[in-house]
């Protein structure tokens, strides 16, 4: 069984600890958090230790949980790397892409697992279309938020599109071209709805659109692709699966059939609903790290995978930047 040490116990750190106590691969040595009246409540909430200071936790575990605010991401992962640590990491990797580097750096050094928590991977309805992408030519994203002052010290791209990025990075096996974007801060003084269009080597084109002003919520990305339309909803945890085949003798009643004309091969469109099954995308995930840890396997979001999202990221707030006049991004607060 893994020894492993929570670090920050804030809303989602609690969430963490509450789930790691529910994975048999894992004991929880305890947690650090920096401010005492955090480590009271939740020492006494889950009935675990709190230590002292990180480094005396980290003298008691095998892994670390990082789940502290971005800008103490890099410190945090890497005194824990130094010290030959597992560590899964919440999204975004890092603040900068320095310190990404130097992060990745390190871990290949240490030869220890880093996992990245880029959780939509781990959604339901995402893991049920999978299956269906089979190289897409276009994919289009919304990730639309209503207003909420949290997390508006950041674009809206670290704040929302990283998690699409990652998603389309993952189902498109090409190397980037081209990236052009656009943004407009309207409520705060960073971009507050942003669209992005990502051109593929393999001719594939994502166009991203991510607001935090909208009236109201919604998580969706289609991909189409030879002969097939995917629809997966993240929020609303559905995939729409629209297929089109050659007209097979007899018709299928179940098919809706094209008529394209004289001489051309009749075809049919079937539509289906894969079953996506129900799940808990955090709990999945550590339980993966965990599995990547005993078994001595890549975890599914490793290190790389958080540096190519991150790096999406920074290139497409710099043409952002450039078309507002303003410097290049340098970190998460630029």
């Amino acid at each position: 069984m893994l020894k492993i040490g929570v670090l920050g116990a804030g809303h989602l750190g609690k969430i963490h600890i509450r789930l790691l106590k529910e994975i048999k691969d894992f004991e929880i040595a305890g947690f650090f958090d920096t401010s005492a009246e955090a480590r009271q409540q939740v020492e006494n909430e889950f009935n675990i230790k709190a230590f002292s200071s990180y480094d005396e936790m980290m003298e008691h575990v095998d892994a670390i949980d990082v789940v502290t605010p971005t800008l103490y991401h890099y410190e945090s992962a890497s005194r824990a790397i130094k010290r030959s640590k597992h560590v899964f990491i919440e999204k975004p990797l890092t603040n900068t892409l320095e310190e990404a580097k130097s992060l990745l750096a390190l871990s290949k050094e240490a030869d220890v697992k880093v996992q990245v928590g880029h959780v939509e991977r781990y959604n339901p309805a995402f893991i049920a279309a999978r299956p269906f992408c089979d190289q897409p030519m276009f994919v289009e994203t919304h990730r639309l938020a209503q207003f909420n002052p949290r997390g508006t010290d950041v674009s809206v791209v670290l704040d929302l599109m990283i998690h699409d990025i990652d998603i389309v990075l993952s189902t498109v096996r090409s190397s980037i071209k081209r990236i052009s974007a656009s943004g407009v801060a309207v409520v705060s003084e960073t971009p507050d709805i942003a669209n992005a269009r990502i051109e593929f080597d393999n001719g594939c084109v994502a166009n991203l659109t991510s607001s935090r002003i909208s009236m109201k919520n919604m998580r969706k990305t289609r991909f189409f692709q030879r002969d097939a339309y995917i629809s997966v909803d993240f929020l609303e945890k559905q995939v729409f699966v629209t297929r089109i085949k050659n007209l097979e003798d007899p018709e299928d009643p179940f098919g809706v059939t094209i008529d394209l004309g004289p001489g051309k091969q009749r075809k049919q469109i079937y539509f289906n609903n894969p079953e996506v099954a129900p799940l808990n995308a955090i709990k999945c995930e550590l339980e993966d790290f965990a599995f990547a840890i005993l078994n001595d396997t890549e975890p599914p979001v490793n290190i790389d995978d958080g540096y190519k999202a991150l790096d999406v990221a920074f290139r497409i707030i710099d043409k952002m930047n450039q078309n507002a006049g303003l410097p290049g991004a340098k970190t998460i607060n630029s």
